[in-house]
């Protein structure tokens, strides 16, 4: 974050004592304003054994769509219609500070609040993003080593995920802001750990933009539906250690494929 303010603290070594402090008193509140509750609900979940995938709509009655929905995510993307009128996602994503947490489901990270994207003319908010192990959204029947979700929300509540899936490379540099975030990892469930270094979110998104969208859920309890989704096509690159440091966290983190009962996947190009 770049200081609003020049000082000259040679001249006014006062001034800009005050207001170093006040920027590191904005910036902390930022980060406090930007943590929500460690999930989503209070009843416990996993993705295996009695509270696995295949349970969740019996575990709690607000996690009934996970059985019963229509609209369920991840689908197997296949089939899409192209879509010309269909506009490019305006990214408005900003540098900052981030704070990373071991829900015990997954990794997630929170952002500086102010980053956005814009779609259709609304604008969503980015909330949060996390990671699955192996990706969720499948392609053709084909599975990425793993994925990651940007969740973002609007004023009004809608709710809209953007999927980037993530394959292993040994030719090919892992992303950037990956390698900024890896050493982070907590390794506990309910732990924290904070990054210094400024995160753009901007720096996972692949440099093709094409993407295919459908109407879905949240792919972990309370499985609501109405999120709008959108997956891009291209994928970016991992290393196998990467991969690695996150399947001895989670050697499974990812919803099975559900029914598209008939839904229609558009894509962009």
């Amino acid at each position: 974050m770049r200081p609003f303010l020049e000082v000259q603290s040679m001249r006014f070594p006062a001034l800009a004592a005050v207001l170093l402090g006040m920027a590191t008193v904005a910036v902390a509140q930022m980060t406090a304003q930007t943590l929500p509750a460690s999930g989503q609900t209070t009843t416990p979940w996993d993705y295996e054994g009695k509270r696995g995938t295949f349970n969740w709509g019996k575990l709690d009655p607000a996690f009934k769509a996970c059985s019963q929905g229509h609209e369920q995510s991840p689908i197997d993307i296949r089939g899409a219609k192209l879509n010309k009128a269909l506009k490019p996602i305006e990214f408005h994503y900003m540098a900052g500070p981030v704070t990373l947490e071991n829900t015990g489901n997954t990794i997630r990270v929170y952002p500086l609040s102010g980053s956005y994207v814009v779609v259709d003319g609304v604008r969503y908010d980015l909330i949060q993003f996390h990671f699955h192990h192996p990706g969720e959204e499948a392609v053709k029947g084909k599975l990425t080593d793993m994925d990651i979700h940007l969740v973002h929300k609007s004023a009004d509540g809608k709710q809209l995920v953007i999927a980037i899936r993530l394959s292993e490379d040994i030719a090919t540099p892992p992303n950037a802001v990956l390698s900024t975030l890896w050493p982070h990892l907590p390794k506990t469930p309910g732990a924290t750990e904070k990054v210094a270094d400024f995160v753009n979110p901007g720096g996972l998104l692949p440099e093709d933009r094409g993407y295919w969208t459908y109407t879905g859920s949240l792919t972990a309890p309370p499985c609501t539906e109405g999120v709008r989704w959108f997956i891009f096509e291209q994928e970016i690159t991992m290393s196998r250690d990467q991969l690695r440091a996150f399947g001895t966290l989670y050697k499974i983190n990812s919803r099975p494929l559900q029914d598209p009962h008939g839904r229609r996947i558009e894509a962009n190009e």
